[in-house]
């Protein structure tokens, strides 16, 4: 049976819960774990930890923020049930975890009130939710950028978080722009070099199989050009000016 005092130490420090759930969180994922930013943004490497440590992120909202409604969506409905699944295999190790009322490969209802659901990144499909509390938008560059403007409605009535994490994919799309340009974010960039569970022998032998601009989209967090880009976006924004008289 577990303590008071544990159930305590879990709802005052998310990273406790982490080491419950048998993941010892490096410095920069207890950071994740610790912020209380309405808006952050992730943009990390592959294999940093990204769905573990924000399964864990949305796992507490569940229990110490309930009856709190979660909503994980990905670019496909697979990749929002893969992260959906580490959730519930977290909260399966926990002891004293509230039971399940409902539960189905998508989604889950505690019996303290809390539900967390998975979702395809579809506007469309997110358009049906409402008053959620912790929403969290895995391979946010991959999706596309009328998302947005569906999932920020559903924090309007409840003051909720929005995490959105991701490799790059490019010099375009809303995480780009919000990266570079956007205001009251609160950023995390975590690169190969910075992941202790990454050695430095791999990341060398990436970058001889991939090439310096795969490799650095891939691990060094970089917003890279397509190839397919006649002009890198870096030229074009050379090009531009707003200091001249508008056409009459």
């Amino acid at each position: 049976m577990l303590s008071p005092y544990r159930q305590l130490a879990r709802a005052l420090d998310p990273c406790t819960l982490a080491r419950d759930c048998g993941i010892e969180p490096d410095a920069i994922q207890s950071q994740l774990l610790t912020t209380t930013s309405r808006k952050t943004l992730v943009l990390c490497c592959r294999q940093w930890g990204k769905s573990t440590i924000t399964a864990i992120v949305a796992l507490w909202e569940a229990l110490y923020a309930a009856p709190a409604m979660v909503i994980v969506i990905s670019p496909s409905q697979p990749q929002s049930t893969e992260l959906f699944k580490k959730i519930r295999t977290a909260w399966q190790q926990l002891t004293g975890a509230p039971a399940a009322e409902q539960e189905s490969l998508t989604r889950m209802e505690l019996s303290n009130g809390s539900r967390i659901i998975s979702l395809p990144g579809s506007e469309k499909t997110v358009r049906g939710y409402s008053a959620a509390s912790l929403v969290i938008m895995d391979e946010a560059a991959r999706v596309p950028d009328e998302l947005l403007q569906a999932v920020r409605p559903m924090l309007a009535t409840t003051s909720g978080r929005f995490i959105a994490l991701s490799t790059p994919a490019g010099r375009r799309g809303w995480l780009y722009e919000q990266w570079e340009r956007g205001e009251d974010w609160e950023r995390f960039s975590v690169k190969g070099v910075d992941c202790p569970r990454i050695s430095k022998e791999f990341l060398a032998e990436e970058l001889q199989t991939f090439g310096p601009m795969r490799f650095a989209e891939e691990y060094e967090c970089a917003f890279i050009d397509q190839n397919t880009s006649a002009f890198s976006t870096a030229l074009i924004e050379q090009a531009l000016r707003d200091d001249f008289s508008p056409f009459l």
